[in-house]
């Protein structure tokens, strides 16, 4: 049973983790920072001083690279796993995902129409990618609502399998347009759709912040909604829950949430998988405590998986999303494989 106690205790821990995450990626890179010199530039920043000579790269490198770009992994990470944990309960299936099911590749698509077309300008220091991205992603998420939905019901695998098609046509009509674009572009858009988290400026940060935020906390109302709807639609609507209507909100969030975190960091599969289902084994299935556990296990998962991308064949970079791939992929095969178990055992 969630008690606040309990509530208040399993979040505090990861919170530290999370923290204790953040500091260990800011130091780890090609130019490795101390603690302690790590210390003196935060304070000279905080108390409006000036660091010393010998810190004013390591400064710049720590300020205005790495901050932003983990802050960012940890915000992508924390928005990826929180939509896995949604479309899991919506769909009761384990191996629902943004990405499995198609909805990142709808946004991507979006994006890339919008880059392709010359509507990546700025208005009052506003990028309208992310509402490209939303876009597409909602358009495919109600193309495979209404497949699926049949005489008031939504057939769970009629989505799965739909989306599983719909991504893979996705991601052919983006690689045409890749090929369409100028060559010297080419190489940007295949490396974005490899998930590349860059080193974003605070500002679109900040903005990409909000967008996801506003998701989040749309998610975070529906907990107990979700709780019921993981039970099936009929148990949910006996013990009063309006299904459509949660499902309706859910899925909307959902898209809103995956255009934001895919305008700016690309295609990055397998964190909505991973993450969701370890914290169910060590938290429980409760989703008024899954849904910010997932936010916090996402982030640290994704800071971490950046972090190796950054390091391991230095100063080369990976891009993030082939590190959650390799992760990813055995993961999703052991899924199957214990699903396949419990079949053959029953």
């Amino acid at each position: 049973m969630l008690t606040l106690k309990r509530w208040l205790a399993i979040l505090s821990i990861l919170t530290v983790i999370w923290i204790i995450t953040i500091l260990i990626c800011l130091l780890h890179g090609t130019e490795p920072i101390t603690l302690s010199d790590a210390i003196r530039i935060f304070w000279a920043r905080l108390s409006s001083g000036m660091a010393g000579a010998s810190d004013v790269s390591r400064s710049t490198i720590l300020l205005e690279v790495r901050l932003p770009r983990v802050l960012l992994a940890g915000l992508v990470g924390g928005t990826l796993a929180v939509v896995g944990v949604t479309l899991q309960a919506l769909l009761r299936n384990p191996l629902a995902d943004p990405f499995v099911i198609g909805i990142s590749s709808g946004s991507a698509l979006g994006v890339v129409l919008s880059l392709f077309v010359g509507l990546n300008v700025s208005y009052w220091g506003l990028s309208p990618l992310p509402l490209f991205g939303f876009l597409g992603g909602l358009m495919t998420l109600f193309f495979l609502y209404r497949l699926s939905h049949v005489h008031g019901k939504v057939f769970v695998q009629t989505l799965l399998l739909g989306g599983v098609i719909l991504n893979s046509m996705l991601s052919a009509v983006i690689m045409f347009i890749a090929y369409m674009t100028d060559a010297d572009k080419v190489m940007g858009i295949v490396y974005w759709l490899m998930g590349n988290l860059g080193s974003p400026d605070m500002k679109a940060l900040t903005i990409v912040a909000v967008y996801s935020l506003i998701g989040m906390a749309v998610l975070f109302g529906l907990g107990r909604g979700l709780n019921l709807l993981a039970l099936g639609d009929e148990t949910a609507v006996t013990l009063g829950l309006d299904a459509e209507r949660t499902k309706r909100i859910a899925f909307f969030a959902s898209a809103l949430l995956t255009g934001a975190v895919v305008s700016i960091s690309g295609l990055i599969s397998f964190v909505g998988i991973m993450v969701p289902h370890v914290l169910r084994i060590l938290i429980g299935p409760d989703h008024r405590l899954l849904l910010p556990a997932s936010v916090l296990g996402g982030g640290i998962f994704l800071m971490t998986a950046d972090m190796m991308a950054r390091t391991l064949i230095s100063p080369t970079e990976i891009p993030v999303g082939v590190i959650t791939a390799l992760c990813g992929g055995p993961f999703f095969l052991y899924l199957l494989w214990r699903g396949k178990m419990k079949i053959s055992n029953a």
